[in-house]
């Protein structure tokens, strides 16, 4: 087997948050026309918001410096102290935003069971609590779209949510950190699935190369309810069109692009499979993402990676003992190539 040298640059696999400007979009921020976003006079900026609302179907926005901003933002504009929160118990806001919500917001998380951010609506109407002078008050539904196990939550299941959670005169907000991606499996407009939630929030710097930035989405008399807590949270920004300038290519160009990551993120799927002892979870290849574990009992997952950046590859330690890769704008078919042959060189001392 011919030994894989070290690529001329890095192979970066650990997350699409990794991509980084692309030439049009370093121009457009040197060029591009700011003002104070705090007096709400920066053109690009307010360029940006217009188009986010419109690609969502909603009637305002606000630039925010990232998803996790923007999530708890969304929580504690539509809560009050003391409110519980229904939510899959794999969703982000929950495993990975750092307990956020009960800081910021003074809320409780309930998580619900879900199949990979899908919920069965018996088990949402189980844990709706009502009136009662023992119980918090349900005050707000999260779902995730698409979902970090790289499933999309199917539209069904996010309309049988806002029904439920409209029947009960409560708000829903979607995660959607990846909606575009989700819009591209689905083969809809990402209209088609913010219909079904109040507010959501999207990145423009995962896979989508803007290099900060995130935008909340929803009614014009949220947004401006939110805009004031971002301030509160310490989120008012300044000549912010220096970074909106890239947003605004992202979301215009570069949402157009991810059905090439996807195919990319499958052909990945397919070449591991050509090494012994990786299993891929092949149920879960609905967007950028591979999940995939290794069966060897001797093998070292520190060992692996270390190998790995001595080629220029990078990717992340496994979580409870899965890996995850990520495709995206800088991932081309002949950088996987040179991954799945530095793989298999890797491999093979297994089996020699």
């Amino acid at each position: 087997m011919k030994m894989a040298t070290s690529h001329p640059r890095w192979i970066d696999l650990r997350s699409d948050t990794v991509t980084i400007p692309t030439q049009e979009m370093l121009e457009a921020m040197v060029q591009a026309e700011v003002g104070d976003d705090v007096y709400g006079d920066d053109p690009t900026v307010n360029l940006l918001q217009e188009k986010a609302a419109e690609k969502m179907g909603k009637e305002a926005a606000l630039f925010v410096p990232s998803g996790t901003f923007g999530n708890q933002l969304a929580i504690f504009t539509h809560t009050q102290s003391g409110d519980e929160v229904l939510i899959p118990e794999s969703n982000h806001i929950l495993e990975h935003e750092v307990g956020a919500p009960a800081v910021i917001s003074r809320v409780g998380l309930r998580p619900l069971p879900d199949q990979y951010g899908q919920v069965d609506i018996k088990d949402l109407e189980k844990r709706y609590r009502e009136e009662d002078l023992h119980h918090p008050r349900t005050g707000l539904i999260c779902m995730e779209n698409a979902h970090s196990s790289g499933k999309v939550v199917p539209l069904s299941n996010l309309q049988e949510v806002y029904q439920f959670a409209q029947e009960k005169g409560i708000s829903v907000h979607l995660d959607g950190a990846r909606i575009f991606n989700a819009a591209t499996f689905l083969k809809v407009k990402p209209a088609q699935i913010a219909l079904y939630c109040d507010s959501v929030m999207f990145c423009v710097s995962k896979g989508l190369c803007a290099p900060i930035g995130s935008l909340l989405v929803g009614t014009r008399s949220f947004i401006e309810k939110a805009r004031k807590n971002r301030k509160l949270l310490g989120g008012g920004m300044r000549q912010v069109g220096y970074l909106a300038a890239a947003g605004l290519i992202a979301l215009e160009k570069m949402t157009k692009r991810l059905q090439e990551d996807h195919e990319n993120a499958r052909y990945l799927a397919k070449r591991l499979q050509e090494i012994e002892g990786i299993k891929v979870a092949e149920n879960r290849l609905d967007i950028n993402m591979v999940f995939f574990t290794v069966e060897i009992e001797r093998f070292s997952p520190p060992e692996f990676i270390q190998f790995l950046e001595e080629k220029n590859i990078k990717i992340n330690l496994p979580r409870e003992g899965e890996f995850r890769l990520v495709t995206h704008y800088w991932i081309k078919k002949e950088d996987i190539d040179y991954f799945i042959e530095t793989g298999k060189t890797y491999f093979s001392r297994y089996y020699t």
